[in-house]
């Protein structure tokens, strides 16, 4: 098994809606703006209207819920659902407080990104496997590397 870098993307968050604490954590709920990826076969913008409802739990990590749509630079649209886990270390939150971008490797950010299109030119990500690794960048920005399981 190899995995493939397939393209990087960028999300704009709105501010955090709280939702509160619940019993199996907190729930916050941040609406994506905008955004860019950027890759040799998908490229284009975030579109809004997505969000991230994460559960962050009592542990320090964070149960990511994410929806959300590329729309692509030849005009395809591409619906993108994934399901992750985000440790909250002190990288993280000062990139929450807006005071650096956490990297890579300071904290565990993974998702597994499902796509979905209707667009012939785009089938192929419907039958393909995705993981991703995630930081967190002030603004609030979150950027995703994307890479295709082979």
């Amino acid at each position: 098994m190899e995995l493939v870098h397939e393209f990087t993307f960028t999300a704009v968050l709105n501010e955090v809606v709280p939702i509160g604490e619940r019993p199996f954590g907190n729930r916050r709920i941040r609406e994506a703006l905008s955004g860019e990826v950027t890759g040799e076969r998908i490229r284009g913008t975030v579109g809004s209207g997505g969000a991230d409802w994460v559960l962050v739990g009592p542990d320090g990590h964070g149960r990511l819920d994410v929806r959300l749509t590329i729309h692509t630079h030849d005009g395809a649209h591409i619906y993108v659902q994934y399901f992750g886990v985000i440790e909250y270390t002190d990288a993280a939150l000062a990139a929450n407080r807006g005071e650096r971008s956490s990297d890579y490797d300071e904290h565990y950010f993974r998702t597994a990104p499902r796509l979905e299109t209707g667009d012939p030119r785009y089938d192929w990500v419907n039958r393909t496997v995705f993981v991703a690794r995630g930081r967190l960048q002030p603004g609030p920005v979150v950027e995703y590397e994307v890479f295709r399981v082979a």
